[in-house]
Parts: structure tokens; C-alpha cells; sequence
């Protein structure tokens, strides 16, 4: 349990927010000088950041809350849309296919969440064509269902689980 004190001094140091989402036990470590988050998606240690740390609460509420198994999500999905990369934050994907479910965009918690933020994540759906967008700043979450053939969406009270997702 050695990453507990640096976790506790890391957060009083940088003062990372309290999130509206679950605990979980994060592994941070200090390397190559920098205070690093296991991101469980990429298998891989990750700077952590206010929106990182967003982004890992975030995803492991999905897994561990709503049943999204962590193998049909990715983080830092590239897109490319009128020639210039992007990446979106999370993309849920269905078994059959791999086609994308959801796009989850993260804001760090003193962003607030505006109407910039959800022609962000609707310019990224250009591209994949999901019928799930959730934007969240770790404080507020927000969830809309498109509809893709009508073009218009509505906002729903809660974030899906992973088999009403899929329906």
C-alpha cells in the first residue's frame, strides 16, 4: 500500500476535487518525477491531471456501477473530422461489431459544463454516429440520447447501464 501516502500527499498538494462519483482505489505513483494514474482502459500509467482524474473515476463508475465491461471501452479514441485529427475521451462499444455505443467527453471539475462542450462532443459524433453522449466534469453529468435518423436528442435523468445501452 505504498501509493496511499503519495495519493494523500499528491491531493493535498494539487488539491484534487471530490468528485460526484464513487470512491475507488486509485494506483498513483510518482514517475520520472511526475505524479501518474494507472489508466485502466490503456493499461498504462498516465499523468494525472484534473481532467484524468475526472476521466478514471468517471470510467470505473461505468464498469463497476452500470456493468460496462472494460473490454468494449477505449480511451483517447482518434477521429478524424474535416481532415484534422481528434480524440474523443471514452467511446463505448457493442460486442457485435465493435460499433460505438456512447462518447463520453470529461471536463475538469471547474469547467463548466456549457453548450461549447456539447457541440464538442456532437462534432465528434459527426464522425461515429452513436446513439449515447454523456458529458461530465466529475461534478455534473450529463446524458442525452440521439437520434440519429431524426437528428434531434433528448436528455435523460441517468446514465444508462451497459444492457439499456445496447437496447
Amino acid at each position: 500500500m505504498q501509493r496511499q501516502p503519495i495519493f494523500y500527499l499528491y491531493r493535498l498538494r494539487q488539491k484534487m476535487t471530490a468528485l460526484n462519483l464513487p470512491p475507488f482505489e486509485a494506483n498513483i505513483k510518482k514517475m520520472d518525477g511526475m505524479v501518474k494514474m494507472m489508466d485502466v482502459l490503456r493499461q498504462k500509467f498516465v499523468a494525472l491531471t484534473p481532467e484524468e482524474w475526472v476521466r478514471q473515476h468517471f470510467v470505473h463508475f461505468l464498469i463497476t456501477y452500470k456493468g460496462y465491461p472494460s473490454t468494449l471501452m477505449a480511451n483517447e479514441v482518434a477521429v478524424t473530422l474535416n481532415g484534422m485529427s481528434r480524440r474523443c475521451d471514452t467511446v463505448v462499444y457493442q460486442q457485435e461489431g465493435l460499433k460505438p455505443l456512447m462518447i463520453v467527453e470529461y471536463k475538469r471539475p471547474d469547467v463548466e459544463i456549457t453548450q461549447r462542450v456539447f457541440e464538442q462532443i456532437c462534432r465528434y459524433n459527426m464522425v461515429l454516429e452513436v446513439e449515447w453522449l454523456v458529458v461530465s466534469n466529475g461534478l455534473k453529468h450529463y446524458c442525452c440520447k440521439v437520434d440519429i435518423k431524426k437528428g434531434g436528442y433528448a436528455f435523460v435523468e441517468d446514465i444508462p447501464t451497459y444492457e439499456e445501452l445496447k437496447k
